[in-house]
């Protein structure tokens, strides 16, 4: 069998990445199939952190994992799945971030519904998949929102580290600015707004970073 082109091979494990991503409910069997699926396919940096995934899921009834969820992405501002809040707080520059993502997928003729919010990462994910040129470019651009979320989930032992494991691996490896950057946010956290918000700053662009994703 000839092998996937990366372009490819990526945009099948984003899909994967994004429904494992998704708040666990009755069709988390289905996403843990295919995410195996996607697995076989894939380098073992990509695949396997899919399939260690899969093994938890095995293991772990679905109100405890809907409960771990929750308490990880939903009460952890370190876990926040909302790619914006890293790179710009809960100021009035989030909000025209969110605009111009919802303008992007816009463009690629992608409509999101009222309850999806355009950063969260489940989404951009799902976006990426079917347009993986520009997709790769929204991930690399939020990389140091991505890489800080993933060691956050690491020293929660969180399940799902494993996840944002593989959807770093589908980027390339952290340049010396990425690195510093990552540091920074680190150090410092998200901004915070110093002057009042305008009052175009719609409070649709701008959620409570806490709520989870999708469900």
């Amino acid at each position: 069998m000839k092998p996937l082109a990366t372009d490819a091979r990526n945009a099948l494990a984003w899909q994967a990445q994004s429904l494992l991503l998704s708040y666990p409910d009755d069709r988390l069997s289905d996403h843990r199939a295919l995410a195996l699926e996607v697995a076989a396919a894939q380098t073992k940096t990509v695949g396997g952190p899919l399939v260690r995934f899969a093994e938890h899921v095995d293991r772990t009834p679905l109100p405890e994992l809907a409960a771990d969820y929750v308490a990880t992405f939903d009460h952890r501002k370190r876990c926040c799945l909302y790619l914006t809040y890293y790179a710009h707080g809960d100021t009035r520059r989030r909000g025209l971030a969110l605009l111009q993502l919802k303008q992007t997928y816009a463009e690629a003729g992608c409509r999101l519904t009222e309850d999806e919010l355009p950063d969260h990462l489940a989404v951009v994910l799902e976006f990426a998949a079917t347009e993986p040129a520009v997709g790769h470019r929204l991930l690399t651009d939020h990389r140091a929102g991505l890489e800080l979320l993933r060691l956050a989930l690491r020293d929660a032992a969180s399940p799902w580290a494993h996840v944002l494991d593989s959807v770093s691996a589908t980027l390339p490896p952290l340049g010396g600015d990425e690195r510093r950057a990552v540091m920074a946010l680190a150090a410092a956290g998200p901004p915070e707004e110093q002057v009042g918000l305008d009052p175009y700053a719609s409070p649709v662009f701008l959620p409570d970073p806490v709520v989870g994703g999708p469900r």
